[in-house]
């Protein structure tokens, strides 16, 4: 990413849709992010399972977000400003113009009412439009079928070729990769 728009990025306080809003997160932010993220609802669907410390979260901050290897997202609710969840990037690879997708909504009472899938279609807008990716690519548990639908009904596609299996809990699980490209830049070539 050049320094013009790491800029432009940065001068962006807040991503609106219909029902939510990203805004940028803060050192601020960390005792909600260790709740959600460590909640049994949330780490249920994430590979990496060990519980989130206080120290994990500031180097995170530090080292990923800080550098720009990272952008992550506090997720809130238009209507009463209540947040519920956190959107990010990693993985973000300026020279192949790709990065990573992850989500979580850490309020229970939150699940199931399509936040997720309207933060998914905002945050490919912007990495599309403002981050000026070809590509953003996802992991998910294969037995992760509601979050599939949501996203291939976003545009992602499932790479058949590229699947991994890790042991999660004592239960070997399949992981597959999804990937979007940017519809934008497809229609203008």
């Amino acid at each position: 990413m050049t320094e013009e728009q790491k800029e432009r990025i940065a001068r962006i306080p807040r991503i609106e849709g219909e029902r939510v809003y990203l805004r940028r997160i803060t050192e601020a932010d960390t005792d909600k992010i260790l709740r959600w993220r460590n909640m049994r609802h949330v780490v249920e669907w994430f590979i990496y399972r060990a519980e989130v410390t206080r120290s994990d979260h500031e180097k995170w901050l530090a080292e990923q977000v800080g550098t720009g290897r990272v952008e992550q997202f506090i997720i809130g609710l238009k209507e009463d400003g209540r947040e519920i969840g956190s959107q990010y990037f990693s993985h973000i690879d300026p020279e192949a113009e790709s990065a990573e997708f992850g989500i979580f909504i850490g309020e229970a009472d939150a699940l199931g009412k399509n936040y997720g899938t309207e933060v998914l279609k905002l945050a490919l807008e912007y990495a599309f439009r403002e981050m000026r990716l070809k590509e953003v690519t996802l992991r998910a548990l294969s037995h992760n079928e509601r979050a599939i639908r949501s996203y291939e009904n976003c545009g992602f596609t499932i790479c058949p070729e590229r699947t991994e299996e890790a042991v999660l809990d004592g239960i070997r699980r399949k992981i597959i990769f999804m990937k979007c490209t940017d519809p934008y830049r497809t229609q203008k070539e």
